[in-house]
């Protein structure tokens, strides 16, 4: 580790300023010879790098994010050319370059941040040993050679002698216990840093290596950070705590708040702008415009909790827009509580009304003459001027002659019903059965 850290060695003079200057600060709060002063000098160390690597944060989960969309054709890509692993790398490369999709791009805040944590290694480990480092002079030596963690000296490491740390001024049996704790609380952060990316933010829709690569990630690296840990200075490990507990909380809130397409992480916070939009009637804030116009922008391609989040707005009377706005769609209703909060609802569509129906006479008495070229004359109950004259003729003569019997009747359309408006069946007539004859 010292022949890794003294490859450093060109960026300890500015870490080391940086620890006085932040030094001098809480020194004079806490004192200057107390573990609070260095200690905190240190975690301030840790998020002044981490707010300069933001950048390169946010360069990183959009890398992640893209190499997961690219790998359905990178698995293509292995089953085609599984004999040909030159040819294999190249279709790889080729296609990084179409997609504009850089591996190394989601490595690098650890590469950024290797060189600090060296250089502070290598910063502690002179400390350790007594010597003066970038800005660190004598006074500055002492007191930080004093300066004690929990009972456990800054430059202490768990696989020191005891003669070693009796000469820092503390006993074996403190520094392994402080050390211990902190290597297993490094461990377990960064555990759950990983299973926190796997279980929430990662598409459940694509089953590639990919995760199975991340799956293992999830076990290995705490291993690998409780091995080496033993060999690193407490100082060290409250830098590497820090870091992981910033990173944590970083991923945190990305997963709130911008989480990848797929993923539980994106259901739940979909469920949660819907009930924000559907309560405000409206997107809050240029964040949630943005997530509603890449759905919208999508279109067919949504995915199941998109198109679930889409069907909501439209079920509670809301449209999306392409730029990211939410209006009242038709049939929008606003209801307002009794406490005075409104909400959109979707208003009940109008009952279509069934005609009522109309009893036989009812039809036979308002049907009308249709002849060739008559206008359609609207449906009347009132009888006709001819029946009414008829019925009150009831004393006249009625003709039973046999010539009158076979005297033929008024041809249709001089007032008098025809046999198709009476009921009758109109055209050639089925011929009765023999039996009825």
């Amino acid at each position: 580790m010292d022949t890794i850290a003294s490859f450093f060695s060109f960026i300890t003079w500015p870490v080391s300023w940086v620890i006085v200057q932040f030094h001098k600060v809480y020194g004079a709060i806490f004192g200057a010879d107390t573990g609070w002063a260095w200690g905190l000098s240190i975690v301030s160390l840790v998020v002044l790098i981490r707010i300069c690597l933001i950048p390169l944060f946010v360069k990183q989960i959009k890398a992640t994010r893209a190499m997961q969309t690219l790998q359905p054709e990178m698995k293509k890509i292995q089953e085609r050319y599984k004999n040909d692993k030159q040819r294999q790398s190249e279709e790889m490369m080729k296609l990084y370059k179409e997609s504009g999709t850089n591996p190394l791009s989601s490595c690098l805040p650890i590469l950024a941040q290797s060189p600090f944590f060296f250089a502070l290694y290598h910063v502690l480990s002179a400390i350790a040993t007594g010597k003066t480092i970038g800005v660190i002079n004598e006074p500055l030596l002492a007191s930080a050679r004093h300066a004690h963690i929990v009972g456990a000296p800054l430059a202490a490491k768990f696989t020191d002698s005891a003669d070693k740390v009796a000469q820092l001024g503390a006993t074996l049996t403190d520094v392994r216990v402080v050390t211990a704790v902190m290597i297993v609380l490094m461990s377990a952060s960064q555990f759950y840093t990983q299973r926190q990316l796997m279980t929430k933010n990662v598409d459940t829709t694509v089953k590639t290596p990919f995760m199975q690569q991340q799956k293992m990630l999830m076990y290995v690296f705490p291993v690998m950070f409780a091995v080496f840990g033993i060999n690193f200075p407490v100082g060290v490990l409250v830098y590497w705590l820090t870091t992981n507990v910033w990173t944590m909380g970083q991923q945190m809130y990305v997963i709130h708040n911008n989480p990848t397409p797929g993923s539980k992480a994106q259901a739940a916070y979909l469920e949660r702008l819907y009930k924000h939009v559907t309560h405000h009637g409206k997107t809050r804030n240029r964040r949630e415009k943005a997530i509603v116009k890449a759905i919208v922008s999508k279109g067919r391609d949504r995915n199941e909790f998109e198109r679930k989040f889409i069907n909501g707005l439209t079920k509670a009377g809301l449209a999306a827009q392409s730029d990211g706005t939410v209006v009242k769609g038709e049939g929008a209703v606003v209801v307002q509580a009794e406490d005075g909060t409104t909400t959109t609802t979707a208003a009940a569509a109008p009952r279509r009304q069934q005609p009522k129906r109309q009893t036989k006479s009812q039809r036979q008495g308002g049907a009308k003459v249709a002849g060739a070229g008559d206008t359609e004359q609207p449906l009347s109950l009132t009888k006709s001027e001819p029946e009414t004259q008829a019925e009150t003729k009831t004393d006249a003569p009625q003709d039973t002659s046999p010539a009158a019997a076979k005297k033929p009747g008024p041809k249709p359309g001089n007032g008098s019903r025809s046999k198709a408006q009476s009921g009758q069946r109109k055209g050639p007539q089925r011929p009765k059965s023999p039996s009825k004859k």
